[in-house]
């Protein structure tokens, strides 16, 4: 069968690379196009579109690169178009992807969305668009399924993609030596993966060192990413280090790190952490007015309370930030509490394999 796979970000990427290797294992024959990125590539899709050529993140950013946008949605409706595929899979990028959505159904291609748009968070009445647009949806978090049903929306809790990952880890034996980091305490930073994002949160970051004399502050740095970006923090004696995150979590005493999918995954390392953000001004204050639920964070989102720390905006500061890194690392009654909540959260969560899970259901569906 011929699949059409569009994702966008790193983390959509490697999701769809998952996913992408699970079909494969189900249809030998099965061909892939699409866009994403090196993952993907790797897991044999025939790339149309690299993501990074279309990356935006914050609102007056998307508004600003609209146009760009458009471009590229051109140019995947018209590789469609040519490539005629059997099944089209969209993996998150919601803005992006509705859009495909709705032209494929107009088409009569049959959707699969994996990973769909958090419409549970603003605007909640677009999930009407995704029971009009979108044949089947695989949700990633437990309390999706209960929101879509109330829209009618066709839904399946599929266990979530990064508990696969953790399977595949396996930790490197000399992580230390091989990054030549001592063996004081590690406060992982995780900025994200977005250049936006980066230099956004790790000037605060960066602040942090003198505050911590005993600790070792590490960056999670990714290679998508220019390299230059990181300057400040070496420049700031901070060790940065690429394409490792799993084996720095591993390791980990505590972290800070930036709202997104690495909430999740360094609780599901069970390494206490606060959870940041800041994006520009106007950004903000389109996104408070428009988000609907009570936190940004997966992990405090999951568990429907607070378990995480969240330093939003201009609450992220030094002042803030160290005086909760010190709770973390000091109060064994507080950080207790947080692990806690991990379990709460892993137990949510439950042991499905989501990639494995997701290619049964569309290749069964299609046959």
């Amino acid at each position: 069968m011929k699949y059409y796979v569009i994702s966008g970000e790193r983390s959509g990427d490697l999701h769809a690379s998952n996913l992408i290797k699970a079909l494969f294992r189900k249809d030998p024959y099965a061909e892939f196009r699409g866009m994403g990125g090196d993952y993907s590539a790797e897991a044999g899709q025939n790339l149309h579109v690299h993501y990074k050529e279309i990356a935006l993140m914050g609102f007056l950013e998307v508004l600003l690169g609209f146009r760009k946008v458009l471009k590229y949605l051109s140019v995947i409706k018209k590789d469609i178009h040519l490539y005629k595929p059997d099944v089209i899979i969209l993996v998150d990028y919601g803005g992006f992807n509705m859009k495909i959505a709705k032209f494929a159904k107009l088409h009569q291609i049959p959707v699969h969305y994996y990973i769909p748009p958090k419409v549970w968070a603003w605007n909640q009445k677009r999930a009407l668009k995704i029971k009009a647009y979108v044949d089947q949806v695989y949700c990633i978090l437990p309390f999706e399924i209960r929101f879509f049903e109330k829209y009618g929306v066709k839904a399946h809790y599929v266990g979530n993609p990064l508990l696969d990952e953790l399977r595949a880890f396996k930790p490197h034996d000399f992580f230390h030596q091989k990054n030549e980091l001592s063996y004081q305490p590690i406060i992982a930073l995780l900025p994200g993966s977005r250049s936006q994002e980066l230099k956004n949160m790790m000037r605060i970051m960066i602040e942090l060192v003198g505050n911590f004399p005993n600790a070792q502050f590490i960056i999670a740095g990714v290679r998508n990413l220019n390299a230059d970006l990181y300057q400040p923090a070496i420049d700031a004696g901070i060790k940065v280090i690429f394409d490792q995150t799993y084996d720095l979590l591993h390791h980990a005493n505590a972290a800070v790190v930036t709202s997104g999918t690495a909430t999740l995954e360094t609780a599901l390392f069970r390494v206490p952490q606060v959870v940041v953000y800041k994006t520009s001004g106007l950004s903000y204050a389109i996104a408070k007015n428009l988000i609907k639920v009570p936190y940004i964070s997966l992990v405090n989102l999951i568990a429907d309370k607070e378990v995480v720390k969240e330093l939003i905006q201009s609450d992220f500061d030094k002042s803030n930030l160290s005086q909760e890194l010190n709770k973390i690392l000091t109060n064994t009654v507080y950080r207790g509490g947080i692990l806690q909540g991990y379990d709460e959260i892993k137990s949510r969560i439950g042991d499905k394999m989501a990639s494995e899970e997701t290619a049964s259901l569309i290749y069964t569906g299609k046959e």
